[in-house]
């Protein structure tokens, strides 16, 4: 009789165990289920803030290609940009787990970036156009779309951040992998990006050469 109630004691507390490591484990997946949304979320957020930015496009290279004399290779490298972005297709649902596919979407994204700053650079030859209410409000909106742009990425990374640190910490890390819980990438801060670009253009090739001595 009392070897059968020590053999209840010590199922009774192997159950107890049993339970609250189940109980911990749960607790534990059910958390890398929310930062694995958050991460989608946060996903979607990118892509619709870029896609925003994708529909300022148009609009904006009508009216510029609306000013004589106005430089056209700028507006073709910008159509030629927001026409690589629009090639690039990444599963917002499953969000971007492939790092060669966010590394391909951030240059593409680039790109566009470039196009547009070298577009807002030659607009500054052009006082009449810029005095337009329609580039303005234009202007005033891909400025406000770029700002919502670094806001979302740096969401993106920080969502990215918790999902990774939680997946490698106790005691996901012993099931996190085999459950489907992958490390996710980061976008990635452009090379030499902490040092503003030197913008030179040669716009007038006809300047005549200096006389000689």
């Amino acid at each position: 009789m009392k070897k059968f109630a020590i053999g209840c004691g010590v199922l009774l507390v192997l159950g107890v165990i049993v339970l609250v490591i189940v109980a911990i484990a749960g607790g534990s997946y059910n958390r890398l289920v929310r930062l694995s949304q958050a991460v989608d979320s946060s996903w979607a957020q990118v892509q619709t803030d870029y896609q925003r930015r994708s529909d300022l496009v148009p609009n904006l290279v009508a009216t510029v290609s609306g000013a004589a004399n106005f430089e056209k290779s700028t507006l073709t490298q910008i159509t030629e940009a927001r026409a690589s972005v629009g090639k690039i297709n990444i599963d917002a649902k499953a969000a971007p787990n492939d790092p060669a596919k966010l590394a391909e979407f951030d240059q593409a994204q680039s790109q566009l970036s470039s196009a547009l700053s070298r577009l807002l650079v030659v607009v500054e030859r052009y006082p009449d156009l810029k005095a337009t209410a329609n580039f303005v409000t234009l202007q005033a909106q891909l400025e406000g779309t770029e700002n919502r742009i670094a806001v979302s990425r740096r969401d993106f990374n920080n969502a990215v951040q918790a999902y990774d640190t939680a997946i490698k910490s106790f005691p996901a890390v012993f099931y996190a992998g085999v459950l489907g819980f992958d490390e996710k990438p980061y976008f990635a801060a452009t090379a030499g990006s902490e040092t503003p670009p030197k913008v030179q253009f040669n716009f007038d090739n006809t300047k005549p050469a200096p006389a000689k001595p």
